[in-house]
């Protein structure tokens, strides 16, 4: 019986000892989460925006010719300072496509052109238009990669002018007849925007603005030796601007 006992005893603690190897270790501790980083959504350029622009005007100079064959002397095609500000809004689709509609306006405080008329006829003239503000209206399409929007813009445009001086022979004289109203064109440009902070973005733009031709017809009844009937055409106007400007952007319509 005690032999029988202690081999029971023996086949009882193996048992246990085999099942105990079978038992798989416990799973270790849990870790602790990852820390969460959010990433910013990327930046929308959909809302309405005002801001300010300052820069320089070139006046391309056109041509000039009259109806009495007179030799003309064109305006200093020198940059003028100009200065103003714009109002517009973007939308922004998917993919990064922008399109809008912008109105700028800028003032031209020393853009006073002169032309000179001599004849051997008549003797010299001079004629002065002092251009003192410029006004577009634009569409915008432009492609947005995030912060940075690179667009094309056209659309028409409008100079204001004073009345044209003229004196001849050193003597004060008028036009009788002038479409200097004609202050119409068309223009078309190139800008990029970057924005830095907030709803707050800075940008460079080039525009290109092609004005009406003006006729001018000087007053007096024609004469021999005057220039009083004189038929004036002033041809192919054109101002090249660049300017750079800040602007706000109020809330987004974005994604």
């Amino acid at each position: 019986m005690k032999r029988l006992a202690f081999a029971l005893v023996l086949s009882v603690v193996g048992s246990s000892a085999v099942m105990a190897a079978d038992i798989p270790p416990p799973p270790p501790p849990p870790s602790a989460p990852a820390a969460y980083i959010p990433v910013a959504p990327p930046y929308n350029w959909s809302g309405f925006y005002i801001g300010g622009n300052l820069g320089v005007g070139w006046n391309g100079g056109g041509s000039v010719s009259d109806s009495f064959g007179s030799l003309f002397t064109l305006p200093s095609t020198n940059g003028q300072f100009l200065g103003g500000g714009q109002v517009g809004v973007n939308y922004e689709f998917w993919g990064g496509v922008v399109i809008g509609a912008e109105a700028m306006f800028d003032w031209l405080p020393n853009n006073t052109n002169t032309i000179t008329v001599s004849n051997a006829c008549c003797g010299s003239a001079s004629a002065t238009i002092n251009n003192r503000w410029l006004t577009t209206a634009t569409g915008k399409l432009g492609y947005a990669w995030d912060r940075v929007l690179l667009y094309g813009k056209g659309g028409g445009a409008w100079v204001g002018t004073n009345n044209p001086g003229l004196t001849i022979n050193g003597v004060p004289s008028s036009f009788s007849s002038n479409n200097s109203n004609n202050n119409f064109g068309w223009t078309a440009g190139l800008g990029v925007e970057w924005a830095f902070y907030g709803g707050w973005s800075a940008r460079a733009e080039w525009d290109y603005v092609r004005l009406q031709n003006q006729t001018f017809t000087v007053a007096g009844t024609p004469a021999p030796g005057s220039f009083a009937g004189d038929s004036i055409a002033v041809n192919n106007r054109n101002i090249n601007m660049f300017t750079a400007g800040v602007n706000y952007t109020f809330g987004s319509w974005g994604y």
